[in-house]
């Protein structure tokens, strides 16, 4: 079941399941407000709620508009690329051979067949991100485990459009955003230890951030590097 709540400047999109907590959610690029509250909750309590996180809410829309984006890619000689926070400019390199992607000291080398399509091209790399931050998981989940006392049961790499991960406790599971292979490493550090959290604290209440501080300090600083980088270009649809 589903409903909406007009706050005025924007409504909120109220999507009721079987939980026992309310989770409040701003999403890219024009932060959409998403509640996912209680089955039996009221729309009246949810509308208080909702009201009382009003100021986070606008501060979210704010950030989320005002954040750069990447332009759209053609995969062209020359274009720009990034990964693990570092720019490479791309080689298109065409010939009688399989399709690869080879990492200079600022280039990005990719090899294709004579007539292979943007989209190709696109999947490609795409997949090439997946791989890097396939490779580079084990070894920060390795090194968060013995320090909260929490094991990953299983870890998932695909391309999301409004977060950065997730994670389901009960498969004690976490997922994150291919695109974070574009970002400083420290920033998926970051981002790895928070869905770690989320194993033992499913929402982001005190005990989640008094956790972060603990275990990761410098953790709001990460954040924001984060979300201070250029995001994906997306033909956005609701």
């Amino acid at each position: 079941m589903t409903a909406r709540i007009d706050l005025g400047e924007f409504s909120a999109d109220v999507m009721f399941k079987n939980i026992k907590n309310v989770h409040l959610s701003v999403y890219p690029p024009i932060g959409r407000v998403l509640i996912a509250a209680p089955e039996r909750m009221s729309l009246e309590k949810i509308r208080v709620f909702v009201i009382s996180k009003l100021s986070w809410i606008k501060r979210q829309r704010q950030k989320l508009r005002e954040q750069p984006r990447e332009t759209p890619r053609e995969y062209l000689e020359r274009e720009s690329h990034f990964l693990w926070g570092k720019r490479y400019l791309l080689r298109v390199i065409e010939g009688d051979c399989v399709p690869s992607i080879e990492l200079g000291h600022s280039r990005l080398l990719l090899r294709v067949k004579p007539g292979t399509s943007e989209k190709k091209k696109q999947s490609i790399i795409a997949e090439c991100y997946r791989a890097q931050l396939k490779a580079l998981l084990p070894a920060f989940i390795a090194i968060w485990e013995p320090v909260i006392g929490v094991a990953v049961g299983k870890f998932y790499v695909q391309q999301m459009k409004t977060k950065w991960g997730s994670c389901n406790p009960i498969a004690r599971s976490i997922r994150l955003n291919t695109e974070l292979a574009k970002k400083p490493k420290e920033c998926l550090e970051y981002i790895v230890l928070h869905e770690m959290i989320h194993l033992l604290e499913p929402t982001h209440n005190a005990r989640f951030i008094s956790m972060m501080d603990r275990f990761m300090p410098n953790w709001r600083l990460r954040r924001d590097q984060l979300n201070q980088l250029p995001v994906r270009h997306e033909e956005w649809r609701y």
